[in-house]
């Protein structure tokens, strides 16, 4: 019996299945190895469901129709062992299916990873660096570079750590942005696998970092396993997230921590400096965390989570989401009208925030956090670009405390 012939459909690509039997009190038949074609370019999960036909029919016959149902995101098909009923010589094969194969390709890991909020890590890194070169005039930019992936490392494996630790908990669902585990892109041992190694590689980097630069390594290392724990006890351990404390950990991590560690790294002494310049950013950057947390504020309440957004309801929440976003605005002109005009360059990028505004008052919030992220990396550049542009004399407090 020639299966393949009997199951023609559009694409030429190969699966392999195998078919078993349906009735439990008929004898068990023999697996059959069979190759069905498969659409290459799919995008969506595609049961395959021959209905009713016999194993002598013979090649030269019309196949069976399919029944064709569409599911989610897969890029392959496996068997289904299903049905197969017996009878004498006769034996009829029915509910016959495909089910996806959930394979990890690389699209996979870069969207478990989030990579459009990288930005959080990016910027202080950059912003620590500059500030050490108009500071100090020191720049090495193999330290610049290796503090940046150590960042994103460490980065990359807390938000994995999220990802795993919202799914476990319930808070993650159909409607949450990050479905990784929800739909099954993944699976919790590949996050969990995925996440120890970005810690590892974290780990690595900080260590070349640390070679590198000329900081005494018990300061690197104090800032940087700071950096690394709270990563983790933003949603796992301690679960600060849960609490309403995540905020709190965001502003530290992604504002001082971060570019204190940049700025050590390049000149290996400690500061106020990068402390204050980094207040600007670090709002910015927990805007970002903040649109996140008021959208999944239903499903939070739900799984019994508790966030600053819960805990100041939507109107509360829509005033906190204002007063992150427009205040290091008003530091620009301040310090831009009063001290350097390049400071007034980063203010460029106020006209986005209006709309920003007004979708999360109207209660658009599904793309916010990822507009915000954007807004992140480009009033963070020109930021940077300001302070790099600007005299030092000029600027507050930029030469009087180190």
């Amino acid at each position: 019996m020639n299966i393949t012939n009997l199951m023609t459909l559009d694409q030429k690509t190969d699966v392999t299945g195998t078919l078993c039997c349906n009735d439990s009190t008929q004898p068990r038949v023999p697996h059959v190895k069979i190759h069905l074609p498969l659409i290459e370019t799919a995008t969506q999960t595609e049961e395959w469901i021959p209905t009713g036909f016999q194993s002598n029919v013979s090649s030269s016959e019309k196949p069976p129709p399919f029944e064709r149902k569409i599911t989610n995101n897969i890029d392959s098909y496996s068997m289904f062992e299903d049905t197969m009923s017996t009878s004498n010589n006769h034996k009829d094969f029915r509910n016959f299916r495909f089910i996806p194969i959930k394979k990890g390709t690389l699209s996979k890991y870069l969207i478990a990873l989030r990579p459009w909020s990288f930005t959080a890590s990016i910027t202080p890194v950059a912003l620590g660096s500059c500030l050490a070169y108009k500071t100090q005039g020191v720049f090495n930019i193999s330290i610049f570079f290796a503090a940046i992936v150590t960042a994103l490392c460490v980065h990359a494996a807390g938000n994995l750590v999220n990802t795993y630790f919202d799914f476990v908990k319930g808070i993650d669902n159909k409607k949450s942005d990050d479905r990784t585990l929800v739909d099954n892109i993944l699976l919790p041992n590949d996050v969990v696998t995925l996440g120890a190694m970005f810690y590892v590689a974290g780990c690595v980097g900080f260590m070349l970092l640390n070679i590198m630069s000329p900081a005494k390594m018990e300061h690197l290392a104090l800032i940087y396993f700071c950096g690394l724990s709270s990563s983790f006890f933003y949603t796992g351990g301690l679960g600060l997230k849960y609490i309403a404390l995540g905020d709190l950990l965001i502003v530290l991590t992604f504002g001082p921590l971060t570019v204190v560690f940049s700025y050590l790294s390049q000149t290996g002494q400690l500061s106020l400096t990068p402390l204050i310049y980094a207040i600007p950013l670090a709002l910015n950057t927990e805007a970002i965390l903040h649109s996140n947390n008021t959208r999944d504020m239903e499903s939070d309440r739900l799984a019994g989570a508790l966030t600053v957004a819960i805990i100041l309801g939507k109107t509360g929440s829509y005033c906190l989401f204002c007063f992150l976003l427009f205040v290091p605005y008003i530091v620009y002109i301040i310090v831009g009208l009063n001290y350097s005009p390049w400071m007034l360059l980063p203010a460029i990028s106020i006209f986005s925030v209006f709309a920003l505004e007004k979708d999360f008052r109207r209660g658009n919030l599904d793309t916010v956090p990822h507009q915000v992220a954007r807004l992140n990396l480009i009033m963070g550049s020109l930021y940077i670009a300001a302070i790099y542009l600007a005299h030092p004399d000029t600027l507050p407090s930029l030469t009087h405390l180190n």
